[in-house]
Order: structure tokens, then sequence, then C-alpha cells
């Protein structure tokens, strides 16, 4: 039984059918990568799996269950969480306030005061910043805290969409080591990611998606040497 997997999802965005049939799995403990041009569907199926927009068929499968119905605050709890594509941190509210909202589902006062530490220890920066507002983070800063508000959940699975846009390339090095690490304590990570060449140097496996439509699938290593991947992704 895969930990996660999407089965056959069609979603509409009014008379737009963004997903036709997509069907994707991932492993515990893997990091699974989706490429694809702007538009091809990824973002949708983030979204779609996390709750927040309906499938017409279809099902998705957490660790055997199916979530394909049941509410975004829910899937959050059973252990599935998003760190959204442009951050969308609570600008107005400060870097420790976004982080206790990661954790708005949990009661225990003293494991989500250890997380938040773990997460401090995991982004020095945001320690550094942590009584400052979000909104005037930089970008790399933004995605740090988005990164640390899905974590302060206590995820299993972490969704993980275009954590490098618009992030000054010194930094998205560290993003994707800190990627690595949370993978390597335990997390397994569905990435969606712009930047190929990283994705599928720190996923295992990865799936191309094309206009709505899951048009490869294979070992993020053959992704990377594939002809046609590299021609369309990899700028080869």
């Amino acid at each position: 039984m895969s930990q996660l997997e999407v089965q056959g999802l069609d979603v509409y965005y009014g008379a737009v059918h963004a997903l036709k049939g997509v069907s994707v799995r991932v492993e515990q403990g893997e990091i699974v990568t989706l490429i694809g041009a702007n538009g091809a569907g990824k973002t949708t199926l983030l979204r779609c799996i996390s709750g927040l927009v309906p499938a017409r068929s279809g099902k998705v499968l957490f660790e055997g269950r199916d979530i394909s119905r049941v509410p975004a605050h829910e899937i959050v709890a059973l252990g599935l969480s998003q760190s959204p594509e442009g951050r969308m941190v609570f600008a107005n509210l400060s870097v420790e306030d976004n982080l206790e909202l990661g954790a708005y589902r949990r009661k225990d006062r003293a494991a989500i005061a250890g997380d938040r530490d773990e997460v401090y220890r995991q982004f020095p920066r945001l320690l550094e910043r942590r009584r400052q507002l979000a909104g005037t983070l930089s970008g790399g800063e933004q995605q740090m805290l988005a990164i640390g508000r899905a974590l302060m959940s206590r995820p299993r699975v972490l969704l993980l969409d275009e954590p490098s846009l618009g992030i000054a390339p010194l930094l998205v090095r560290d993003i994707f080591k800190n990627i690595v690490e949370i993978n390597r304590r335990g997390v397994t990570i569905l990435l969606v990611e712009q930047n190929a060449h990283m994705a599928l140097g720190v996923a295992a496996r990865g799936y191309v998606l094309e206009t709505g439509s899951v048009v490869l699938e294979d070992a993020a290593a053959s992704l990377a040497a594939n002809d046609e991947v590299k021609k369309a992704y990899l700028g080869g």
C-alpha cells in the first residue's frame, strides 16, 4: 500500500478539464517530484489532494483511507500538510504567530513548543526574526516560514508547491538542503517544482504532467537523462 495514492483523478474548473485521469503514487519515505510547464495541472493536483479543490471523479488515498471527500482541515489533522505556492504567510502576524497557526489543530502545548524549536533549528533565520512581521521577510525567508508552518502540524506527508519560486539562487540551495533533511527525518514529500534540475536531483521518482495528464513516470535519474525531458524542462 502506497502512503499516498491518486487514482484516475478528474478535476474541472467550470468547463475547463484541468486534470484528466491523473494517477500518482508516493511510497513512505520517498521524495517524488511533479514537473511540467505552467498550466500543466501540478498545483491543481496538490490542491485536490489537500481537499481545497473537489474532484469530479477518481480517488485520493492517504495511508489506505479515501480522503477524496474529507474537509481540508481534517486532512491536515490526519497527517498531510501543504506549503502552498506563493507562500501565503500571514503578513501582519509575527513569524512565531505564523508557526503557532500551523499547529492550530493540536493541543499538546509542550510538544508544540518543541516542534517550534525544531523549526528554528532547521531554519536559524526564522529564530533571528521570530518577533518580526512575516510580511517584512525576504522571499526566501517567507518560504522557510511557509515550510516551517506546514511542519508544525507534524505531517507524515508534506506537499511542497514551488518552493524555489522567486527566491535568490543562494537561498534556493539552502531550501533544497532543508527539504532533504526533512525527508531524512521521516517525512514523505511530494514536490512540485519549476526548477527541474534541483527537483530531480533530490527526488527518487518523478512524474511529468502535460495539459492535465501524466505523460511520463520514471526514476528521477532516468527522467533527468531522458532526451525529451532534457529538451523540454532542463534546457538541453
